[in-house]
């Protein structure tokens, strides 16, 4: 069974830093693409950065040069490195991979709030 299991949100000034992972198990690792997606209240669900198992790596317009995404296939683990955080990045962030077989499961963490706030 698959499980994300996601970690390090929280509250964080202006300007300030966080980082994000997600750790997968029950599935080949090395091999899924994995996203980090975020839903702000009363908005939709947004894609904001995605690493592929060849690196390729993609970012929504609105975090490029603030947000680094990473992987660590050792660990099974994905990361979002986010800073100069700014309050309009307060959302909940979700891990997100996709079964590249079938290409129509889709896997979600619980998500794990961020939170950005004087």
């Amino acid at each position: 069974q698959v499980q994300l299991v996601e970690s390090g949100g929280g509250l964080v000034q202006p300007g300030g830093s966080l980082r994000l992972s997600c750790t997968a198990s029950g599935i080949i690792f090395h091999i899924y693409t994995m996203d980090w997606y975020r839903q702000a209240p009363g908005e939709q669900r947004e894609l904001v950065a995605t690493v592929t198992g060849g690196l390729r790596i993609d970012y929504v317009d609105s975090v490029k040069g603030r947000f680094t995404i990473s992987r660590d296939n050792a660990k099974n683990t994905v990361y979002l490195q986010m800073v100069s955080l700014k309050p309009e990045d307060t959302a909940v962030y979700y891990c997100h991979t996709q079964d590249p077989f079938t290409r129509v499961t889709h896997y979600w963490g619980q998500g794990t709030q961020v939170t950005v706030s004087s």
